[in-house]
């Protein structure tokens, strides 16, 4: 289970900068597929061979030159509650100022781990600026800057440290849907559908995580955990920043499950939050079922559906492989071909393709399209295999891997597709050198 770490703070102290830092420490490493930056505030970040997760919470404030001690407050509240540990950044240059200390003296009434970042140590002599923090009484300030790097790594250090790898629970090898989506899109709806007219069949299992609900749904032949973040401890409305909260609680819903069925809502049309949750479920490899909901709603002519679904794919391009399903929880509409959908996605993501098949296909693709040369230098790709990692990811030995470029790398990724079955499963190219 991995780690959720929050970014928090006043305005203007860097948090976008260091969170920019902390999760390009891991493209170094890995070569992230393209498409999948589009999102700023959510990212992975990999340190001594531990992955975690990073959300900026500032990035969630949209007017920044106006924000008011309890719009951060709300922000700092939301962040203790759904992180596991919180890095609280600070500006050496301007010291500790009264929204510090606001924020300070909630951080120190929660018991999660809070490291002080002192940020903008850009030379030595802004290191004995940095214990002027010690009075916030959170413990040893880090100095770091974030726009050249000193220091991250000793943050880092201190950071996962104190990360616990929490015990997996001995469960039943089935598979996870974890349903997602914005506030108010119909979740609920669903999963009383699914789960309804006859509770008797199912069995809750005590929250493994401390805010989602696993539920066991087996039966039609299916088996497998619902996971529920829906029905969890109704908060008060939280109308302003409606997008960082509904990030904030799929984050935890999505790092559980396997599969993802991700719900908009067809009146309200496609918005930047249900493309950020997909944005989620893509980097973390899920596998992704999208369902339009309350499609019963609509008015329709023969068109509908096709211009739904294409607008749906321009948006969440270039990753569109995707079963998009029209559902209605209400009227009960698709929501069983949802689950089917769902059952195909996980046996896709599961699915491991023989080294021999999949290098009858790799010379096929190339003898239709080869790749380009680049600065007259030819490009071979010898052989491909795949990784035995837990999710879909191949390996590809060519003589100059740094020539490949992102057309080529899209055109085997599809081929890939068309060969194989990967519907709704996210890959990973990767291209070394023989």
């Amino acid at each position: 289970m991995g780690n959720i770490v929050a970014i928090v703070g006043r305005p203007n102290v860097g948090k976008s900068t260091l969170f920019n830092r902390l999760t390009q420490s891991r493209k170094a490493i890995v070569h992230e597929s393209s498409g999948v930056t589009r999102d700023r505030h959510y990212g992975k970040c990999t340190w001594n061979g531990l992955e975690f997760s990073l959300i900026d919470t500032g990035g969630f404030i949209t007017n920044s030159d106006d924000v008011f001690e309890a719009e951060i407050r709300k922000q700092v509240m939301l962040a203790i509650e759904e992180c596991d540990a919180i890095l609280f950044i600070v500006d050496v240059e301007l010291g500790i100022t009264d929204l510090d200390n606001a924020v300070a003296k909630i951080l120190r009434k929660t018991k999660k781990p809070v490291t002080i970042v002192a940020n903008k140590v850009d030379n030595s002599e802004r290191l004995f600026d940095v214990s002027e923090f010690y009075s916030l009484g959170l413990g040893e300030p880090q100095p770091v800057s974030s726009i050249n790097g000193s220091g991250t790594g000793d943050l880092l250090d201190t950071l996962t440290s104190g990360f616990v790898d929490k015990p997996e629970e001995e469960e039943p090898d089935i598979p996870r849907f974890a349903i997602v989506g914005r506030p108010n899109v119909g979740k609920s709806s669903l999963i009383n559908a699914l789960l309804g007219e006859d509770r008797n069949i199912v069995t809750p299992i005590s929250g493994t995580t401390r805010d989602s609900i696993n539920t066991r749904y087996s039966k039609y032949d299916l088996d497998f955990f619902l996971v529920d973040t829906a029905g969890l401890r109704k908060k008060a409305k939280v109308t302003e920043n409606i997008e960082f909260y509904s990030v904030m609680r799929s984050v935890r819903a999505i790092e559980n499950s396997d599969v993802c069925l991700l719900l908009i809502d067809a009146e309200d049309g496609i918005k930047s939050q249900d493309i950020s949750i997909f944005g989620v479920a893509q980097r973390n490899r899920k596998g992704i079922v999208i369902l339009v909901n309350k499609w019963d709603l609509m008015d329709k002519d023969t068109n509908s559906v096709k211009k739904f679904q294409q607008e749906l794919e321009n948006r969440i391009a270039p990753f569109t492989d995707v079963p998009i399903i029209f559902t209605s929880a209400i009227s009960k509409q698709r929501i069983f071909k949802a689950l089917e959908a769902a059952v195909e996605v996980y046996k896709n993501r599961k699915q491991k393709i023989p080294t021999s098949k999949l290098n009858i296909f790799l010379q096929e693709a190339i003898e239709a399209n080869p790749p380009p040369s680049l600065k007259g230098k030819w490009i071979k790709i010898k052989y491909g295999t795949q990784l035995s990692n837990p999710t879909p990811a191949f390996a590809f030995f060519c003589n100059r891997p740094q020539y490949i470029k992102d057309p080529y790398k899209r055109y085997l990724e599809n081929k890939l597709r068309e060969s194989f079955n990967f519907k709704g499963v996210p890959l990973q190219l990767f291209f070394r050198k023989k």
